[in-house]
């Protein structure tokens, strides 16, 4: 619609947009909000009881003293297992890179396809 106006009908309604904005801007804007009646805030549903039992008998009694050195004990044998872990898992993707490899030579049709150990010139 503002193609069809006409290119100074534009321009002018540009400017006083413009002195719109300045007006505004001059005075700011206030956006008043309604307070919320308490009676809508009680009517919201109260949630369900959780079919969890409560975690608390899972705490230690404060009297208890912390057990530091058991603690670091368990962290370092977890530490142990990720470790064990990770490198398990690291030889087995070189195990299967291996296999694929030798398959992909034998279904090539290529023949002599193990592995080729080369020792030093004096060992035999």
């Amino acid at each position: 619609m503002w193609y069809a106006l006409g290119r100074g009908a534009l321009q002018d309604c540009r400017f006083a947009m413009g002195q719109e904005q300045q007006k505004a801007e001059e005075f700011g804007r206030v956006v008043k909000f309604e307070r919320r009646e308490p009676s809508v805030a009680a009517a919201r549903p109260q949630p369900a009881p959780s079919p969890v039992e409560d975690v608390g008998k899972y705490e230690r009694p404060a009297d208890e003293p912390d057990d530091y050195r058991h603690r670091q004990l368990v962290n370092v044998f977890a530490f142990i297992v990720c470790a064990l872990l990770v490198a398990g898992g690291i030889w087995l993707a070189n195990k299967i890179a291996d296999l694929r490899r030798d398959q992909d030579c034998v279904l090539s049709g290529r023949r002599n396809c193990a592995p080729i150990s080369i020792t030093g010139p004096g060992s035999r």
